[in-house]
């Protein structure tokens, strides 16, 4: 669709003005802005209309932009806006003082979005599907009982605590670690199931007694490791919205419920930054809602996805200078931690 520099000027100042006001746009504030007449803006906002690209709510309101106009918008007339210096420490400080958790820091990182965009923000914890076992540790928790933790190459770190029955010694201890390392590390989280469990049991021969609850933590806490955990913050920002009433905030949060077929929709996400407009997510819930999608990476490979749901008038030269920089520094935190550990 070509349009002349005229209309993309109209159509980049409605958009400008209805992201900060929610109302519809008439032409005599967008003609003081440009410098003409308002019947030229008129006669513009019109052809606009014809286009597509504006809607018109009333016979005589001014206009709104479509998901159309918000398309062209997006893809060829928004300036993207490097973030501040003062904004990028701010997004600093609240990461790294989570940085020793990456649960926590996941945590801090919807959180920070939500503030900044009033809007719903998502974390999604990395996927250990493609992982590797990075390491497993140890740590006696009682007489009885012991706690396995899991770190893996994507980032995560989960645990479990598992009993025994028999008392626990520190040599007893060293044998968890050696025996069950000296099997699994290094080895595909996914390749630890039930039947691989089995094996390395039957392997053990005399000590497949004394394995048998580590070894079945370590198979719990691999399954931990490959789930894909949500951390939301902000719900409530969409009450602020009026598209959202009438139901619209209902089925956010039914979509929300199903966490498993929400991350699916996070994971379909590519690496670039990336807004979907109502229907182009293919999800009813968000029909009437913008998701903005950003992808963080873990030692150069794809790990999770920080999200945003709001209206379609989202202020987004904002919210992608801050989602993309979120998403690098989370990046680059968890692989340090990675390295670290």
């Amino acid at each position: 669709m070509e349009l002349s520099t005229r209309k993309e000027n109209v159509l980049s100042s409605i958009i400008g003005a209805y992201i900060q006001t929610g109302e519809p746009v008439g032409s005599k504030g967008i003609a003081a802005q440009l410098g003409v007449s308002s019947a030229t803006i008129r006669n513009e906002m019109a052809d606009l209309t014809a286009l597509g690209l504006l809607e018109q709510p009333h016979t005589s309101a001014g206009r709104v932009p479509s998901r159309a106009g918000y398309r062209v918008y997006l893809d060829r007339l928004m300036e993207r806006k490097p973030l501040s210096q003062q904004d990028a420490h701010w997004i600093d400080a609240r990461l790294y003082a989570g940085s020793y958790d990456p649960e926590k820091l996941l945590h801090a990182a919807s959180r920070l979005l939500a503030e900044r965009s009033r809007c719903l923000a998502v974390a999604t914890t990395p996927s250990g599907r493609r992982a590797y076992v990075k390491a497993l540790q140890f740590v006696q928790t009682s007489r009885r009982s012991a706690m396995v933790i899991m770190i893996s190459s994507a980032g995560t770190m989960k645990s479990r605590v598992f009993k025994c029955d028999f008392d626990l010694s520190g040599e007893i201890m060293r044998i968890f670690f050696r025996v069950i390392n000296e099997k699994l590390v290094h080895k595909p989280v996914a390749d630890i199931t039930p039947a691989m469990i089995q094996s390395a049991a039957a392997a053990m021969g005399d000590m497949a007694i004394l394995m048998s609850a580590p070894l079945m933590a370590v198979y719990e806490v691999a399954q931990d490791t490959m789930r894909t955990d949500l951390c939301l913050h902000g719900q409530m920002n969409l009450l602020l919205y009026p598209e959202f009433s009438g139901g619209g905030l209902r089925r956010v949060m039914n979509l929300l419920e199903r966490r498993a077929a929400f991350a699916d929709l996070l994971h379909r996400a590519t690496g670039e930054t990336q807004v979907q407009l109502g229907n182009e997510t293919e999800c009813p819930e968000l029909e009437n809602a913008s998701l903005v999608t950003a992808r963080y990476q873990v030692s150069g490979s794809d790990a999770g996805t920080l999200a945003l749901i709001g209206p379609l008038r989202m202020n987004y030269p904002a919210v992608l200078a801050d989602m993309e920089y979120t998403a690098q520094t989370v990046g680059k935190i968890l692989t340090a931690w990675m390295k670290e550990e």
